[in-house]
């Protein structure tokens, strides 16, 4: 579709963009570009890229007695500007902490084309490069990375480095055509390095940022203003792996929790008691659209700046039926920037990403109800059982919630019998998802999903009497208590949406887990019915610990259940991830594991019933994921990093610690989806 050079002019405006529009003369640069990098400190970045245009980025900052005014843009086809398509000029504000977004349209589809900026003084960035998006007829496979949770604090980002290493050996129809983050990009709660000398785990505490403002609360620091927020983002973006990433690819960004709080829903904070926080939302929301560039929708679309609304922070007293607070200031926050959106790369492949924290009610295991039903000795789970009575409220059960819940042996009253369930996208971002949905014509809907979806359960209602403690629940224990797992009467609602209206080829891609996993989700797991609906990739993170390093450095050696979480041969043998079987395999298998130091042996003693959904589960991975979307098929590689304690000084990131490949084809209604692993390469982590 043409859209007129008056209409991107527009476009761009509603983004917070200037325009630099093809120009049907092509030229040499004539610019004077001194490459100055310490002028803009930041990088360059691009994203959201479409057929026909892209969001260009940088920062030039008052730097050496030198303050800039205004940037020239240039956009070319090729790395040395002989042939420069698109230019323009912009000006430079502290108002957007000196960030800059322009909108490059007018270009060819599935291009490479390159750009960079200049101050009045010739004083230039970096040059970076961006790629178009192929047209929606455009049939030929598409090939993108999704990562998440990037710790800068605490680890390197010697996943961007591998990935640039490895993109960089492979031809064009094979190279990645974006990065799709699904959030975490920054870690709000810092801890700075004099307040934890002990650093955290076995990992070295980087000062990273000082908040001009801030808060401290116990030992770590969280952001108070918009110029804390602008700190953590400018600190962040001093990373050379990230910067360099960013320079040769579109971003594709989502938020998750740490980019506004993170025990953060709508526009409150979680620090031992829920307090209202919208002054510390709307600052989060700017902070996030000054330094990523994106197709998303301001409160003022027709103003090319992010303008802060006026918000008191002040508690929520009422809420809609999906737990929505209706305070004015909470509704001006949340929509002060709205960022669920779809982008779409040719025939096969349209990326749906939906918003999983502005509008979800309060995680109803983080309430003071839940108290009673936190299990002792069982260390990072919750009862499903609870879980389900808990989010499903009035509506449990097909409207028959229980009057009490048995738990403990204690009989303990329903708090949640009159309560609505759980929201996680909210009423209006609900309909919007379920419509791109059923309108999607593509062959794979891509669900860019910030929190995973699957369940992952172990069975401690299994465990012998020599365990030494009793589980308190006649069914399974869960993890999670604050993503789909833990959201399930509206994971059911989108599920039944889709198998309703015979929907396939819905793939969601997650973050948050710190982990990778390979998965089917279906509506419920036996010993209730099993019928897988999408399928589900969850990416490791980048650098951020997960449960198994938590579990390494937090359980007691002689923990009752230490078998169950880790496993080692000999005291002075490496700990391996003990929790990967006994989620996939059960509390019996890694108690055999433990005996009889076989894991093959083990799996006599596996539980079938478990965990049917998962074909794989990596609770230590750290890395990347790459998906390869084709018309009939979908594969997904799972590159995993080792632990990245420090920055590797090696040109390809440091070493691999495996590579496995998982492919999903093209289903049929009424068949559901398959998950196949057709490659490992390394030794994968008590994964059978």
């Amino acid at each position: 579709m043409h859209i007129s050079r008056r209409k991107f002019i527009e476009l761009a405006a509603s983004f917070g963009a200037s325009l630099a529009f093809r120009s049907g003369y092509v030229h040499a640069s004539s610019i004077q570009w001194r490459e100055q990098r310490d002028f803009y400190p930041q990088g360059v970045a691009s994203g959201d890229p479409r057929p026909d245009s892209v969001i260009l980025w940088t920062r030039r900052a008052p730097a050496k007695n030198s303050t800039a005014k205004k940037l020239i843009v240039e956009v070319a086809s090729d790395p040395g500007f002989r042939r420069v398509v698109a230019t323009t000029s912009v000006t430079l504000s502290s108002e957007a902490d000196w960030t800059t977004r322009v909108l490059a349209a007018g270009l060819k589809p599935r291009s490479v084309y390159w750009y960079r900026f200049t101050d009045e003084y010739g004083f230039g960035s970096r040059v970076g490069r961006t790629i178009t998006a192929p047209v929606e007829k455009d049939n030929r496979p598409v090939s993108f990375a999704f990562v998440s949770c990037q710790n800068i604090q605490m680890g390197g980002s010697n996943a961007y480095r591998r990935m640039i290493w490895e993109d960089e050996r492979k031809s064009f129809a094979d190279q990645l055509s974006f990065v799709l983050h699904l959030g975490d990009f920054v870690y709000e709660v810092v801890w700075y390095p004099e307040d934890r000398p002990q650093g955290y785990y076995a990992r070295r505490l980087r000062d990273v940022v000082r908040y001009p403002h801030g808060e401290k609360i116990r030992d770590f620091h969280v952001p108070a203003t918009v110029d804390d927020y602008r700190a953590l983002y400018r600190g962040y973006l001093l990373d050379p792996d990230l910067q360099d990433a960013r320079a040769r690819w579109p971003f594709v960004c989502m938020w998750d929790n740490h980019e506004f709080s993170w025990k953060g829903w709508q526009s409150q904070q979680d620090f031992s008691g829920v307090r209202p926080a919208q002054t510390r939302k709307v600052a989060a929301n700017q902070a996030w659209f000054e330094y990523q560039p994106s197709r998303v929708v301001k409160s003022n679309p027709d103003r090319d700046s992010f303008t802060s609304p006026a918000v008191r922070d002040t508690s929520i007293r009422e809420f809609d039926d999906h737990g929505l607070g209706l305070e004015p200031g909470n509704l001006t926050a949340i929509n002060s920037l709205k960022i669920y959106r779809t982008l779409r790369w040719g025939r096969n492949v349209e990326l749906i990403l939906t918003d999983n924290r502005s509008y979800r009610s309060e995680p109803v295991m983080h309430r003071a109800e839940a108290v009673s039903f936190q299990p002792k000795q069982f260390p990072y789970v919750l009862s499903e059982n609870v879980v389900e009575v808990f989010d499903g409220g009035r509506e449990f059960d097909h409207g028959k919630p229980p009057d009490e819940i048995s738990f403990n042996g204690n009989v303990i009253a329903n708090p949640r019998k009159h309560s609505s369930p759980q929201s996680m996208l909210g009423a209006v971002q609900k309909a919007w998802l379920l419509e791109k949905l059923r309108a999607s014509s593509v062959t794979w809907k891509l669900w860019g999903n910030s929190v995973g979806m699957g369940d992952w359960r172990i069975d401690f209602q299994n465990l012998p009497e020599s365990a030494g403690t009793k589980w308190p629940d006649a069914g399974y224990a869960t993890f999670m208590d604050d993503d789909w797992s833990a959201y399930r009467q509206e994971r059911s609602e989108v599920l039944d949406f889709i198998r309703s209206k015979e929907i396939t080829g819905v793939v969601a891609l997650c973050g948050d887990r710190h982990a990778f996993e390979a998965g089917l989700v279906s509506p419920s797991l036996p010993p209730k019915a099993f019928e897988p609906v999408i399928a589900e990739f969850v990416t490791g993170s980048i650098s951020a610990p997960g449960i198994f390093e938590a579990a390494e450095y937090s359980l007691l050696k002689d923990h009752p259940l230490r078998a169950i979480y880790l496993y080692q041969t000999s005291r002075e043998a490496t700990v391996q991830p003990a929790i990967n079987f006994s989620i996939m395999h059960g509390v019996r298998a890694s108690l055999a594991l433990k005996r009889t130091g076989d894991a093959r042996r083990a799996l006599a003693e596996r539980n079938p019933q478990l965990a049917p959904h998962l074909s794989f589960i990596d609770l230590g991975g750290h890395g990347y994921s790459v998906v390869r979307a084709g018309s009939a098929e979908l594969e997904v590689e799972f590159v995993c990093i080792v632990r990245p304690l420090e920055r590797s000084e090696r040109a390809d990131g440091g070493p691999l610690a495996y590579r496995v490949v998982h492919r999903v084809k093209r289903w049929m209604h009424g068949a559901g989806p398959q998950i196949e692993r057709t490659r490992v390469e390394g030794a994968l982590p008590l994964v059978l």
